[in-house]
């Protein structure tokens, strides 16, 4: 009970690690650094320097109170690399430097930089929680690369403390591929600020449709454009969209969309501020293949923009009770029907679902909840290490405080 108490009370120092400051992740890490740094805590990040930007900049400008531990990096490459040596060699030299209390990975690199720091003392060192979102469990079951990284998984499960699961549906493949661990075990959805339930609408010249991510595979666009041309052969004319967002498969949806005879009708923007883009389109549409809580579904939702999603991942989390609007993945006909359903729809009908559906993102995903319970992760982790807080490790973390 006395560590209990004091791991309660103090103030902890907090390095976060992951790869690219890009999409959900980051925008879950800034939220999470910025409530930590609220609540008094000090807070650092390791990431990939190789994408820091203007765009970057400005976000972790966001953080009122500054990030005490400092902003530390190196080139981080998104899949196993020789670099790894490397990059892993200046993130110890970063702990080293901002002495953490807590080591905290997202995603599939942040996670292994947090937890290989571990390996060698798996019960000593700073408390080391890991919040995949998505990563490594997005890939295709069977394949040579998902057998690769659930053993890497398995290695590194020794080493973590805390597992801050972002959906029901990632801590199930973990379940499933990697196997029961030690460790605290917490679903941590992420959640948005109340400035985002403020309602957007379209412009007057907005698209039918509209798409917000990236511009890669596992989205599943091909299918949309494909669902797209079938839906003009049965309206008789073919359904405008926006595409917003950057990614590798551009070329390859630009190809497409010409191939289908809907090229004029398909804009590809670029990436913009999502608030912007939600502006561009009447019927936002989520037609991926993999996904694990994604950020683009609250925000949307919040914003209350009629939505036409798939069953994947832990979109049918967010939708909770309205899980029955969505579809399967991987199937143009059915993505075609409940977009004519959708276009169809009067305009009363529209806005009394994304009303519903708002309703319920509001009273299960706030960002205070998500860190009340990373900080619950955080307080059972330190609790179950007990023993060996209060032996030679307390008085190191009392000198911190």
């Amino acid at each position: 009970m006395v560590a209990q108490r004091d791991v309660e009370a103090r103030k902890l120092r907090i390095l976060h690690v992951f790869r690219a400051p890009l999409g959900g992740l980051f925008r879950h890490v800034v939220d999470l650094a910025a409530e930590q740094v609220a609540r008094g805590h000090d807070v650092g990040l390791f990431f990939d320097s190789e994408a820091r930007g203007p765009n970057v900049a400005r976000s972790l400008a966001q953080i009122a109170g500054g990030l005490n531990l400092g902003v530390f990096g190196c080139p981080i490459q998104r899949n196993p690399h020789v670099s790894d040596f490397a990059a892993m060699k200046r993130f110890m030299a970063a702990i080293a430097r901002a002495s953490p209390n807590v080591v905290h990975g997202h995603g599939s690199k942040g996670g292994l930089f947090a937890r290989l720091s571990g390996l060698l003392r798996p019960h000593g060192g700073p408390l080391r929680a890991y919040t995949p979102h998505g990563g490594s469990f997005n890939y295709r079951p069977g394949t040579p690369m998902h057998r690769a990284y659930m053993a890497a998984e398995r290695l590194l499960a020794v080493s973590t403390d805390v597992f801050l699961f972002e959906s029901a549906y990632i801590a199930g493949r973990f379940d499933k591929y990697v196997g029961a661990a030690g460790g605290v075990r917490r679903v941590v959805a992420n959640g948005i600020g109340l400035a985002e339930f403020e309602r957007a609408r379209p412009k007057v010249d907005a698209a039918d449709l509209l798409y917000v991510g990236e511009l890669r595979a596992a989205k599943g666009i091909d299918t949309l454009l494909d669902a797209i041309a079938l839906a003009g052969k049965a309206l008789g004319h073919v359904p405008s969209a926006v595409l917003v967002g950057s990614g590798p498969d551009k070329d390859l949806l630009l190809a497409q969309a010409r191939r289908l005879g809907i090229g004029e009708r398909i804009a590809f923007p670029g990436p913009m501020p999502v608030r912007d883009a939600f502006a561009l389109g009447r019927i936002m549409v989520v037609p991926s293949r993999a996904e694990s809580l994604p950020y683009v579904v609250l925000e949307a939702a919040g914003a209350r923009v009629p939505m036409v999603a798939t069953n994947v991942g832990g979109i049918p989390e967010i939708f909770g009770p309205y899980a029955d609007r969505l579809g399967p993945s991987d199937d143009p006909a059915n993505l075609c029907a409940r977009l004519l359903s959708m276009l169809r729809m009067g305009a009363e009908e529209r806005d009394e679902q994304a009303a519903d559906l708002a309703f319920n993102v509001a009273e299960n995903f706030s960002i205070r909840t998500m860190v009340d319970s990373v900080m619950a992760g955080y307080r059972q982790g330190f609790a179950a290490r007990a023993p060996t807080i209060l032996g030679t490790e307390m008085s190191n973390i009392h000198s911190q405080i």
